[in-house]
């Protein structure tokens, strides 16, 4: 890992950004499928991070299945050229690049893709400051304050940028969420997910954001306080939100899955969409239209409440005890 190291280290030189954030949602419009649109400019994707398997599924999204026509991903950096070599041939992607700058004026459009949030901020900046629309992978960042700083740098140079988890950005979560409304106060939820608090890709971050973030889309921006309750690989956390909702979640370790229940008056119910599976996904679409558009579909105080709650809960998980969760305000 030591090229990424050196790279992270070129451009992690702190730089002090002004704060200012602002977002508007938007949905992806129907001619980005339009097939039949051949005369357009080729929109170049440049991908930083190649260890994630994702890199090589957005190869193949855009290059092999061709899901948006005119858009294709041209390049690609990885910590290592194995890695970078191995997203280039299951992705179809057709060139690689030894520093990720050499992709600086050649791309429309950047995604960020490690394994470790630590990393994606540093890399994406010289392309936020020269107007480069960028989506950066889950977790978004490591820290909430460095990622209000950088995207509050993002809004000075009016680039557009966003990120989500593919779990919690969906149409099957927004399904829910249209269900929830109907169903009155809920003051009790259970929800499941694989979390490893000892992974080496950040503990609660690397999973953490699938388990949270949908709750958070679900009954909003709003945790206040939070509490991980650790017994080996038998562990879980509490949620308590701002309107006194107590969110347990279980960190499963056995299955790769998601699963959230409530309380009503007729029991506990688990959440489940009606929607059947619709292609591209959300989570795709949505961020191509942001490459299109420079609409962003998720405001920035959401992204950074997400990370606020994951780093509430690692400090959880060293103190043993409740842990407040910053509000955007005071980050």
């Amino acid at each position: 890992m030591s090229s990424r190291r050196r790279f992270i280290e070129k451009f992690g030189q702190g730089a002090t950004f002004s704060a200012i954030a602002f977002a508007t949602p938007l949905d992806l419009f129907s001619q980005f499928n339009n097939t039949r649109n051949t005369n357009l400019k080729t929109f170049k994707i440049g991908i930083i991070g190649a260890e994630n398997s994702h890199t090589a599924g957005f190869g193949k999204l855009f290059n092999i299945e061709k899901a948006f026509p005119g858009m294709e991903v041209k390049y690609v950096w990885g910590e290592t050229k194995e890695f970078a070599k191995t997203a280039m041939e299951k992705g179809n992607i057709p060139e690689m690049v030894n520093d990720p700058n050499d992709m600086l004026g050649n791309i429309d459009g950047l995604i960020v893709d490690h394994r470790h949030g630590k990393f994606h901020l540093d890399p994406a900046i010289p392309f936020i400051e020269a107007g480069v629309p960028t989506f950066i992978d889950k977790p978004f960042c490591y820290r909430a304050k460095k990622g209000k700083d950088f995207l509050a740098l993002a809004r000075k140079h009016g680039t557009p940028v966003t990120s989500f988890s593919s779990i919690a950005h969906s149409y099957e979560t927004f399904d829910i969420k249209e269900q929830v409304k109907s169903m009155g106060d809920i003051n009790l939820v259970i929800r499941s997910g694989r979390v490893d608090l000892d992974s080496e890709y950040g503990g609660v971050f690397f999973y953490g954001a699938h388990t949270v973030q949908p709750l958070l889309y679900l009954f909003g921006d709003t945790v206040e306080r939070v509490r991980v309750n650790e017994n080996g690989n038998n562990s879980g956390a509490n949620l308590i939100f701002k309107n006194g909702m107590l969110a347990s979640l279980v960190f499963t370790t056995k299955k790769y899955g998601w699963q959230t229940f409530v309380e009503t008056e007729e029991g506990i119910v688990e959440l489940k969409s009606k929607l059947e599976e619709k292609k591209p996904p959300k989570n795709y679409a949505d961020m191509v239209a942001m490459f299109k558009t420079g609409k962003e579909p998720r405001t920035h105080e959401s992204i950074i409440h997400c990370v606020a709650v994951l780093e509430a809960l690692e400090k959880s998980v060293v103190s043993g005890q409740w842990e407040n969760v910053i509000p955007y305000n005071q980050i």
